[in-house]
């Protein structure tokens, strides 16, 4: 007996499948976490690509808030030709409800259908016959995540000629991100990217390029 027993606990007969067993799940977990955070960079990466599209295109199209090309000064005194837009002389954020429906707002005021252009914005997000949009470079990306903003921030002129030059920030806000494999396999759940944006001072936008 006392032999049998020497021999049981000194038998190194299995091990290899001990370690297997031990190490895999790690092993597993490890490299299925690189997966997905690789996915989340990607998303990430192509969210900026995105946003820098979709500044692009509200710099040189029509603007999606209506009332930003009546944003300008009429200008008898030739002595004021070429001051500094003063901060916070306007501020337009425009977005789009669950269904897509575009919507601005003046000053903080309610988002309103009626101050937006339906069509600029949908230019923006799918883009042009000849220019890819945000959609093109985020698929998963709903217009509900899109904001466009037209302000005065201090930085342009008062006019070039006859339209105001703002400073345009478009942002993905809220864009979700769902893990795959570690969802399953640690239980994490979908979380909310930061927020990306690019930001853009605006061309003429009397003369605009049209969708």
């Amino acid at each position: 007996m006392v032999t049998g027993q020497i021999k049981f606990w000194t038998s190194q007969s299995g091990t290899t499948m001990v370690e297997m067993a031990i190490a895999m799940p790690l092993l597993l977990t490890l490299v299925l976490g690189f997966v997905d955070f690789g996915y989340a960079f990607y998303q990430w990466n192509a969210g900026n690509k995105a946003v820098q599209a979709g500044a692009r295109l509200a710099q040189i199209s029509t603007p999606v808030a209506i009332g930003l090309p009546s944003e300008t000064l009429t200008q008898t005194d030739v002595t004021k030709v070429g001051t500094a837009v003063p901060a916070g002389t306007y501020d337009y954020v425009c977005t789009a409800s669950k269904a897509g429906v575009a919507c601005c707002s003046v000053g903080g005021g309610l988002c309103k259908p009626e101050n937006a252009s339906q069509d600029s914005f949908d230019a923006i997000y799918d883009g042009t016959s000849n220019r890819a949009g945000m959609f093109d470079f985020l698929p998963m990306l709903e217009k509900s995540e899109v904001q466009i903003e037209y302000a005065a921030s201090g930085l342009g002129y008062w006019t070039r000629p006859s339209g105001p030059v703002p400073t345009i920030t478009v942002s993905i806000v809220g864009h979700p991100f769902q893990f795959y494999f570690l969802a399953g396999l640690l239980n994490f759940k979908t979380i909310t990217m930061p927020s990306m944006l690019s930001t853009v001072t605006g061309e003429d936008m009397k003369s605009t390029y049209t969708p």
